[in-house]
């Protein structure tokens, strides 16, 4: 079996090449990455004989071209910053959708299983559990795309897929980023920066997701080829802002806070319910805690 990994080197994709490589039955492991966020450590590490890095902009089409057939493709390339997406909505809109367009042909064209990921930032706010069927109410242009990104799958022939709903990821990667809210708020506490909060934000519950349990998901996905064109959601707990600042001061941080104006205009809590993913026998009980404490000791060593 050979897979495809777009955006490799990123958060997800850096935390997954340096498992994957274990599972005998992936023969080739193609990983595409534009690296504009000149993540080269990332790169510098993948020494194992099974991996390809192909350097490209996947909303090119030249890019897609130069890409050799694999079965199964995790598509984890997209700009994921909400709060950034509303200053360069058209950039977005070009690379995300643009990119994903391109993919959706390639996996036509070679009859490539998909692994997409969406996001549960595609929901209306709302306090009781909300399930895949919850109607969407997108509150940025990020999530706007993924909602376009989950229409056009529905809507395509002769490719099979699985759209997995992550929740705001948390935990260690080389490849990790710091603009979330689990590792923005623990490299600000340990560098003493103040944590920026919208409003009442608070309060507010949201889903979360451990890398540990996003792998888990697409490993059972790979092993099993589990492609049955629906959507799930993907996360580990529902916590809110108060709860992480509690856990993060657990560890002797005097965390500061200011409260900033935000664009995203989600005022209530809302928390995504995990039972359809795990009726298929996956349990995604990894804690936030654990994450947060192995972050704030990785940064802690290098400060």
């Amino acid at each position: 079996m050979n897979v495809l990994i777009t955006g490799g080197l990123g958060h997800i994709g850096s935390y997954v090449l340096k498992r994957i490589t274990a599972l005998k039955i992936i023969r080739k492991i193609y990983v595409v990455d534009n690296l504009s966020n000149q993540r080269f450590n990332v790169l510098f590490k993948l020494k194992n004989k099974k991996i390809k890095f192909i350097y490209g902009d996947l909303s090119k089409k030249e890019t897609i071209k130069i890409i050799p057939k694999a079965n199964i493709t995790l598509h984890l390339a997209s700009k994921t910053n909400a709060e950034e997406s509303f200053e360069n909505k058209k950039k977005i809109i070009k690379n995300n959708l643009g990119a994903f367009k391109n993919i959706v042909d390639y996996c036509k064209k070679y009859s490539s299983k998909l692994i997409h990921i969406s996001s549960t930032s595609i929901y209306n706010p709302k306090k009781n559990f909300i399930t895949e069927l919850e109607k969407p109410n997108p509150q940025s242009p990020y999530a706007e795309i993924k909602i376009k990104e989950e229409n056009i799958l529905r809507k395509s022939k002769n490719i099979k897929y699985i759209t997995l709903r992550f929740g705001t990821i948390s935990g260690f990667s080389d490849g990790m980023r710091f603009h979330t809210v689990v590792n923005k708020f623990c490299f600000n506490s340990v560098m003493n920066i103040p944590l920026p909060i919208w409003g009442s934000a608070l309060n507010l519950e949201r889903p979360y997701l451990s890398l540990k349990d996003a792998y888990k998901v697409i490993i059972y996905l790979i092993k099993n080829k589990y492609f049955d064109n629906d959507v799930y959601n993907i996360l580990s707990e529902n916590k809110t802002l108060k709860e992480i600042l509690k856990i993060i001061n657990k560890y002797n941080l005097n965390t500061k806070i200011i409260y900033i104006n935000s664009k995203i205009s989600q005022k209530a809590s809302f928390k995504t319910n995990k039972n359809k993913i795990e009726s298929l026998g996956i349990k995604l009980n990894s804690k936030i805690q654990n994450d947060i404490k192995e972050t704030l000791d990785k940064i802690k060593l290098k400060n």
